[in-house]
């Protein structure tokens, strides 16, 4: 058996290290070489993955991505479906009822008062361009209120008195008088505006006959015996009114939540005559609070919201939330002279701030 060296001397400790199991540490044989040609045949295992097993991972890695970049959006379609539901049921053209006491109808809407036609189309639209520009953020209740919309559709009311003619937020609390704490700065700021407010109201008022045209400034009347002046209709700014009562306007600017930027907001004099009456109706969201201070208050004036008979007291403030079904009279004798009050919309103190900037979008004036 012929025997021999490796040429490095070491070649068994090479491959087996000190093991010497090849015949001894550096010696090989004949008889050795199949042993080294099956050590040899050894698959070689590398560190790295090969390039197509990397290309595998890349595609596993991109398919995984399209398909949560394709459920996100599904979830996305779905929703603005669920938001556009029943666009088809109709339109709003122009803003909402300005009030029930104070405001005049917008062109446009029709039916009884209170009773505007369903929404969804024009809010669902201009909804989803707020979104758009801005976020989905603290939307939910205003979503839900676009694809519900107000009266006995979606959204009704407390025990069915109340329902507001164009938007019903939901999940707001419900009361027809709002206690006075809600709007505590606010109100007190009205209150203690009263002298100034009031000089106003004598520096433009008139005798309310009927049989004279109407002075400059005074919208033709919502009743027999119901006359207004707004310093703000339906979100805009009278000047020439404004200017005629700068104690007022000072006081609507020192607000901290007049609807001044939205259709829904409105500020100025309601007058009514003795026996004049406004009937029952409901005002066209409960996202406001009205707030009423009074500045001339004759016996025999009423007023119920939601069934609940309340009254006016000079110098105060009185909250109603309008969206209930609220009648308006006075019962006194013509001697008593008229009920004067200085009307302004509120937000309601549980609409967020998002929602707020979200409503004044949807529902800014026309330009």
């Amino acid at each position: 058996m012929w025997r021999g060296n490796s040429p490095e001397g070491n070649l068994g400790a090479a491959t087996e290290g000190n093991s010497g199991e090849l015949g001894g540490q550096g010696n090989w044989g004949l008889e050795d070489a199949p042993g080294l040609l099956a050590r040899a045949s050894l698959p070689i295992m590398t560190a790295w993955p090969s390039p197509l097993a990397s290309s595998a991972l890349t595609l596993l890695l991109g398919a995984l991505t399209s398909l949560f970049l394709w459920y996100c959006y599904r979830l996305g379609s779905q929703d603005m479906q669920a938001l556009g539901a029943g666009s088809q049921a109709g339109s709003v053209s122009g803003g909402p009822r300005g009030c029930s006491e104070t405001g005049r109808s917008s062109p446009g809407r029709s039916g009884e008062p209170g009773e505007g036609p369903r929404a969804e189309g024009l809010v669902s639209r201009r909804l989803r361009a707020y979104a758009r520009r801005y976020s989905w953020a603290g939307m939910g209740r205003v979503r839900r209120a676009a694809q519900g919309g107000p009266g006995p559709g979606g959204g009704p009311g407390v025990l069915g008195i109340q329902r507001p003619g164009l938007l019903f937020l939901p999940d707001l609390p419900s009361a027809p008088f709002v206690p006075r704490d809600a709007q505590r700065h606010d109100v007190e700021l009205l209150e203690s505006s009263f002298p100034a407010i009031l000089r106003d109201f004598g520096a433009v008022s008139w005798d309310f006959s009927g049989t004279t045209p109407l002075p400059r400034g005074w919208s033709p009347p919502l009743a027999p015996g119901c006359y207004q002046l707004l310093l703000y209709q339906a979100g805009r700014c009278q000047p020439s009114n404004c200017r005629r009562c700068p104690g007022a306007y000072r006081a609507l600017r020192g607000l901290r939540s007049f609807m001044s930027a939205n259709t829904f907001g409105n500020a100025g004099f309601s007058v009514l005559l003795p026996g004049a009456r406004l009937e029952g109706r409901c005002g066209p969201t409960n996202a406001r609070v009205r707030c009423h201070l009074g500045l001339k208050i004759p016996p025999g004036c009423e007023l119920v919201v939601g069934g609940e008979p309340q009254c006016w007291a000079e110098g105060h403030c009185l909250l109603v939330d309008d969206s209930f079904l609220h009648t308006v009279a006075h019962n006194g004798s013509p001697e008593d002279g008229p009920r004067v009050v200085f009307i302004v919309d509120l937000w309601h103190p549980n609409v967020a701030g998002a929602e707020r900037q979200a409503l004044d979008f949807v529902f800014a004036p026309d330009p």
